[in-house]
């Protein structure tokens, strides 16, 4: 059997996972952008009130925080005030349907390290977060993923400068099939199931189907695997993997 890879995009300075707690109310939320911050190697809690969110934060000793406005119990800025006395360096994303301006600076005038509103796109959600992280010096890129270069076989992804190539041939990809690539890369000889897929490529209540991913990989492979060995593998009735040729 193949070792899958599951180093994390993100390490601490000292080698360990990066370790993020999810606050927020909303069930079906949590759980798809706590699948999402997994898939990036990191360690995940989750609270769904302001009083269960410090009584983690202060055992759990998170690196970042994803904080809803709204709580059942408290609101956000109050959270954070608890958070920043327990925890002075965490990085605090805030993520709430609250879009007005005004809203926006309270909560970073109140000690918020960045701000995204609902409906969201997880890819963004991730971005926002590895650049806190980076910017905070609280974590750095790990061996497999230096210089922002994801390899599988001879094919390779520059994310800063968003360019893929195979076999040193420049391959032109639409936002959608950058996104989606990028996730099969970092999850190599891994099985990702459709749902995953939607999930994590598109926004957390994207309202498609199944055949949504299955057209863009046929678009992927069509621009990745045309005339190639195919890297992009149909595990029937599981999902879809990212493999080089091992015959």
């Amino acid at each position: 059997m193949e070792n899958q890879n599951t180093s994390p995009f993100l390490l601490r300075p000292d080698g360990t996972p990066v370790r993020v707690l999810v606050v927020d109310d909303e069930p079906d939320l949590t759980e798809v952008l706590s699948g999402a911050l997994r898939y990036e190697g990191w360690e995940v809690r989750t609270a769904a009130d302001g009083a269960s969110a410090l009584a983690t934060a202060r055992a759990f000793g998170p690196d970042a925080v994803v904080l809803d406005w709204m709580l059942p119990d408290s609101d956000g800025l109050t959270v954070l005030r608890g958070l920043r006395a327990e925890l002075a360096g965490v990085c605090v994303l805030f993520l709430t349907a609250r879009d007005a301006v005004e809203d926006r600076i309270a909560g970073i005038t109140a000690g918020g390290d960045d701000y995204v509103t609902k409906p969201f796109s997880l890819e963004e959600v991730l971005a926002r977060l590895r650049g806190l992280l980076r910017r905070a010096g609280m974590a750095r890129g790990s061996d497999l993923h230096q210089a922002d270069r994801l390899v599988v076989g001879d094919l390779v992804m520059d994310e800063q400068a968003r360019e893929v190539t195979r076999g040193g041939v420049v391959i032109e990809l639409s936002r959608t099939e950058f996104e989606l690539l990028r996730f099969l890369m970092r999850n190599p000889r891994r099985v990702l199931s459709k749902a995953q897929i939607l999930d994590r490529v598109w926004s957390y209540d994207f309202g498609g189907r199944a055949h949504v991913v299955e057209l863009y990989i046929s678009y992927l492979r069509k621009k990745i695997d045309a005339g190639r060995t195919p890297l992009i593998h149909t595990v029937r009735g599981v999902g879809y993997v990212l493999k080089p040729d091992v015959s």
